[in-house]
């Protein structure tokens, strides 16, 4: 209000009233932008009902309108028919009447112009209106095939199409008294008195009852399409004629477009397509609003509008006024009156305020006070180098900064933008919690111990005095982290943030699941101090990096992160003055010298030898906790293979030895945990055999058994039963350390009854945590006794059982309901608890708390 840019629109000639059909909100009693009009579409369901219109020089025949709008029929004044369409007659036989619709519904054929300038009857809501050609049919390419009859119903001051046409065969002029019977608030006035007083969308109902009564409806249904609501209060739209202020856009299209093309897009397709596309079909922009509060629009006027005065500053207003002017706001300026110029008595302030989008789209100028203050300041920094917003803001921000700035000065905003996507409840919690465990490398005590020497000497980092380090796993991370640098200082000046984000990511997961994993015990000091200080020092610089690349997207963590690093750096070698946060710091620069491009090759397949051997892992269900025996890696490459012989001590600290499990003392069977039942076992049990053929050492047999199911309730999972005889005695188990010799043997005799259980068995739900590492279910299955010898499960060996199962601790509880009710104790027998179901809650550690 108090700076002129809203008065060099209106000198400019931008500034108009006029009476157009905008989108009007019943619930906030004002009219809305067409942009903002299209901010919250949903699909409802409307009545559909086609009227007939008899024509009055045949009252037999009538013309049929479609239309989900029946509350605008009372001011209906013309239809409307597409010149290029062909009508046809109907005979209803039921009804005797003749209907005309288009050639595509019918059969016989009626060419439209026999139909241009016919008149119809006047419709049974008689409005008074001046009759200039109303009530006849007019012409007009609008009307589409696609849908409806072909015949429109023309309610010029409820929709802009309608208006249009009525204005062009002079149904209405601009200064016609408006065939408007809806107030504000979207209730019908006295002059429909029918239905006077009721909400226009609640009258449907009763106008489709008066149209049967009157032996108007020839059809009645609903339809189901989009429909804008207001973004406000999220009530249907209606389109309303209201008398509003309007900035001229339509006259600078083509200047939009080409300012439009000087940004550069972030996605680059949003200039072209949805933000193009949206200003090629750019409308008079409609910058008044009915409500109370807001920014006062600085219009002064008479009361026939003849003579308008612009206000362009509080200095100004108190002149032309004679009031000293303190405050702005509606109540303070509102009673203030300007003598006319013109003999019109005094001029009043228009009691309209400004849309809350023109403030935003003013904003470059408006809050730095130009050009009474900064002027300067602002000229110079103008167009902005960089903005960011939702893809929303195609139709809002984006918008209103072009259009103002366009008619304001004939340049584009702003240099550079980012659009960026919705976020729709998605959870995206992964990222923090690899940023919180970067947070517990700086405060785990092992590393907090060793800042410090053995002498006592203070641990300071800095970057000029550092050693370069011998240490593989050091250069590797090194050059990790400034191929990092490069790739984000190369994508950030392309405003590429969607391909900088998944990269930080990785390299978050990088330094915490693979090298501080990897260089534990260097860490610790395990390997002497000048070792471990070096990789201090590594660690150190890499966290220091990733705090200003990462400071941008994160700032908060990365600032606490900061303020604990920063105790250690030595100041001479920082070269900002200011250090007092991370976001004070500039982006690191790019050592070169430090990019290993064949350190990072060589680590690359290290790191898909391990990751492979998890896949295997898990899709054998072996734990990553037992080691195996060997580990053969084929590929086509000789040099990757001899990347990962010299990368081989790293693979081998991810534990080999022995092919297969430790047997356990108290174990009665040896589950496979195979998908596909026992059918799948035998290649497993050939394995088995071959495998161990050529060891030495005591002679053990191992019986391989059939397991039984049971269909009444049926175990979770297939399993086979292993029987150990030690040189010819059965025993309850192996001692560890013992070399197995496992040859095959003869089978017991199977039950005869197919209903008979080999063995007691439960079943086992976990229900308040998930499988531990690489286990992949909730639900399993343990046997309660060796079906051969018989020797049954006590209370702590079920406990023991059952942690093994889902891979957790022994710290669990047992009970016999979901809701933790009837907890099994050594006092339960195990026997009772044959073929139910235990339901396993996990006690959870310190840590896990």
């Amino acid at each position: 209000l108090i700076s002129v840019w809203n008065k060099q629109l209106y000198d400019k000639g931008l500034v108009y009233r006029g009476v157009k059909v905008m989108p009007f909100s019943t619930a906030c009693n004002t009219p809305l932008s067409n942009f903002e009009s299209h901010q919250n579409y949903k699909d409802v369901q409307d009545p559909s009902v086609i009227v007939s219109f008899p024509l009055v020089e045949d009252a037999s025949v009538s013309l049929v309108a479609w239309t989900t709008t029946p509350w605008t029929l009372p001011s209906n004044l013309a239809l409307c028919v597409n010149p290029e369409l062909q009508y046809a007659k109907l005979r209803d036989k039921a009804t005797g009447k003749i209907y005309i619709l288009m050639e595509s519904r019918l059969i016989a054929l009626y060419k439209s112009d026999k139909l241009f300038c016919c008149i119809y009857e006047k419709h049974i809501f008689l409005l008074q209106c001046k009759d200039k050609g109303a009530f006849t049919v007019l012409v007009d390419s609008y009307v589409k095939e696609e849908e409806g009859t072909g015949v429109v119903h023309q309610a010029p001051y409820f929709g802009a199409d309608d208006y249009r046409v009525c204005m062009d065969f002079n149904i209405i002029q601009k200064d016609s008294v408006p065939v408007c019977p809806v107030d504000v608030s979207g209730c019908f006035t006295a002059e429909v008195t029918d239905f006077a007083g009721q909400y226009v969308k609640d009258a449907d109902k009763n106008i489709i009852k008066l149209l049967k009564e009157k032996g108007r409806l020839v059809h009645s249904s609903t339809y189901k399409h989009s429909y804008p609501f207001c973004w406000r209060s999220d009530t249907p739209l209606i389109y309303k004629a209201v008398p509003s202020w309007f900035v001229r856009v339509e006259h600078m299209v083509e200047k939009l477009l080409e300012n439009n093309a000087q940004c550069y897009w972030v996605p680059d397709f949003v200039r072209e397509k949805r933000f193009g596309n949206w200003l090629k079909d750019a409308r008079d922009w409609a910058i008044s609003r009915n409500r109370y509060w807001g920014t006062p629009i600085p219009l002064w006027v008479s009361g026939d509008f003849e003579e308008v005065v612009c206000i362009g500053s509080m200095a100004e207003l108190e002149e032309l006024s004679g009031v000293k002017v303190t405050d702005l706001h509606r109540e303070s300026i509102d009673h203030l009156t300007i003598p006319s110029r013109c003999g019109k008595g005094v001029l009043r302030r228009v009691p309209e305020v400004f849309d809350c989008w023109f403030e935003s789209g003013s904003m470059p100028y408006a809050q730095v006070h130009y050009p009474f203050e900064n002027k300067k300041e602002l000229e110079d920094a103008f167009p902005a180098d960089f903005i960011a917003e939702g893809i929303d803001q195609t139709r809002g921000w984006f918008y209103t900064l072009l259009v103002l700035s366009t008619a304001l000065f004939g340049r584009p905003p702003f240099k550079n933008v980012i659009v960026n996507g919705l976020v729709l409840a998605r959870l995206v919690c992964k990222f923090f919690a690899k940023l919180i465990r970067v947070q517990r490398v700086l405060k785990t005590n092992e590393i907090r111990n060793v800042v410090v020497d053995d002498e006592g000497r203070e641990f300071l980092y800095n970057e000029n005095t550092v050693k370069e380090s011998n240490n593989i796993m050091d250069k590797w991370i090194l050059s990790f982290t400034q191929s990092l640098v490069q790739f984000f200082k190369a994508e950030m000046a392309a405003y590429r943030l969607y391909t900088v984000v998944p990269r930080l990511v990785k390299f978050v997961d990088i330094l915490t699941n693979w090298y501080v994993r990897m260089n534990r015990r260097r860490l610790k000091g395990e390997n002497g101090t000048e070792d471990c200080i070096m990789a201090l020092e590594t660690l150190f610089s890499v966290l220091f990096s990733m705090c200003r690349l990462m400071a941008p997207y994160t700032p908060f963590i990365t600032e606490l992160m900061y303020q604990n690093l920063k105790t250690l750096i030595d100041p001479a070698s920082v070269q900002e003055k200011n250090t007092e946060s991370i976001h004070y710091l500039m982006l690191p620069p790019v050592r070169e010298d430090l990019i290993d491009r064949e350190i990072e090759s060589a680590v690359s397949c290290l790191q898909s030898v391990i990751e492979l051997g998890r896949v295997i892992r898990d899709r054998k269900t072996i734990p990553v906790k037992y080691p195996l025996k060997e580990v053969v890696v084929i590929h086509q490459d000789p040099e990757a293979l001899e990347n990962i012989r010299c990368l081989e001590k790293y693979i081998l600290e991810v534990r080999t030895s022995s092919t297969y499990q430790w047997l356990r003392k108290l174990c009665f069977l040896f589950p496979a945990l195979l998908k596909f039942g026992f059918q799948q076992q035998s290649s497993f049990i050939d394995w088995l055999t071959l495998s161990t053929q050529d060891l030495k050492g005591s002679e053990l047999e191992i019986t391989l058994v059939r397991g039984g199911l049971c269909e009444r309730v049926g175990p979770a999972c297939s399993y086979v039963n292993l029987k150990v005889c030690v040189n010819g005695t059965e025993q309850d188990g192996v001692l560890l350390g013992k070399t197995l010799h496992v040859t095959t043997g003869s089978a017991p005799a199977l039950i005869n009854s197919p209903d008979a259980l080999l063995c007691q068995y439960i079943n086992l739900q976990l229900v308040n945590a998930k499988p531990q590492e690489c286990q992949k279910g909730t639900v399993g299955t343990l046997l309660m006794e060796n079906p051969v010898g018989q020797n049954g499960l006590t209370y702590h060996g079920l406990l023991h059982e059952t942690a093994k199962v889902f891979g957790k601790s022994t710290n669990c509880l047992l009970y016999l309901f979901l809701l933790f009710g009837s907890e099994i104790t050594k006092d339960i027998s195990m026997k009772n608890l044959n073929m139910k179901t235990v339901y396993v809650s996990v006690i959870p550690t310190t840590a896990e708390c």
